[in-house]
């Protein structure tokens, strides 16, 4: 039986670092992208020790220009099929330097590049690789998506920027669903241990998201991982255009 092929955007750090690693536990050889060279290799080490065996493919390329993908694409293409495809990549951009509309316009562009067109140039560079039949192809999105960002500039524009993946994620569906393939959206509250906060962590912070879940805790990399692990799994081969929320309860399902 041939491996199975996963790629995973952003998979150096955090959540997409976790979901490389459950889905090279799960037996597939994995190539993590991004933009840090070290950060990847340093995850392949982690990851690749952890199975006890190579599954780790680190790939350096900024999602964000056309040209890097493509030549990423090259490479991906020469390891197989691809049947999984995360597009983890994203970041909440820091807001705009002043108050002026060009300011405000270049946060907003830098948003839009980061959590969406990484996710574009991506799928659409790899959708003629993806497995026919039983390919998966998931969108990491955000709880912020469905109850809009608040606070400021940057966290507006980064819930815009998330939720324009939903939509663009059920076409995808409806046009890869003949083929076999699936398409979904994952969307996470509140994910302790990760680098997308930033400064605005603190206990406070942290204590807030959390009284602000059903359940008492804040989410962790590996619910995440454990959430796309089923996803891209053939067990959910009747699960494709949703947006599956997992946010211990902040924000109720619709």
């Amino acid at each position: 039986m041939q491996e199975r092929l996963a790629v995973v955007s952003g998979g150096g750090t955090g959540i997409g670092k976790a979901i490389a690693g459950r889905l090279a536990a799960d037996g597939h050889r994995v190539v993590v992208l991004g933009r840090r060279t070290e950060t990847l290799e340093q995850a392949r080490r982690e990851i690749d020790q952890s199975v006890g065996k190579p599954r780790v493919v680190p790939i350096s390329a900024d999602l964000t220009d056309a040209g890097q993908v493509a030549e990423a694409a090259t490479v991906i293409a020469e390891l197989g099929p691809v049947d999984v495809l995360v597009n983890n990549a994203g970041a909440v951009i820091t807001a705009p330097t002043d108050d002026s509309l060009s300011a405000l316009a270049e946060a907003w562009r830098r948003d839009l590049d980061t959590n969406l067109l990484t996710a574009v140039l991506l799928t659409t560079v790899l959708q003629g690789s993806l497995r026919r039949p039983g390919g998966r192809l998931i969108m990491i999105s955000s709880a912020a998506a469905q109850r809009g960002g608040v606070g400021s500039h940057s966290a507006g524009s980064y819930a815009a920027a998330k939720a324009a993946l939903h939509g663009w994620a059920f076409g995808l569906a409806r046009q890869l669903g003949p083929d076999g393939i699936t398409v979904n959206v994952l969307a996470p509250g509140y994910v302790a241990d990760t680098e997308i906060f930033g400064d605005r962590w603190s206990e406070e912070f942290h204590a807030q998201k959390v009284a602000d879940t059903l359940v008492g805790r804040g989410g962790t990399p590996a619910d995440v991982a454990a959430a796309v692990a089923y996803i891209a799994s053939p067990a959910a081969g009747y699960l494709t255009g949703q947006v599956i929320g997992l946010n211990g309860g902040a924000v109720l399902g619709r």
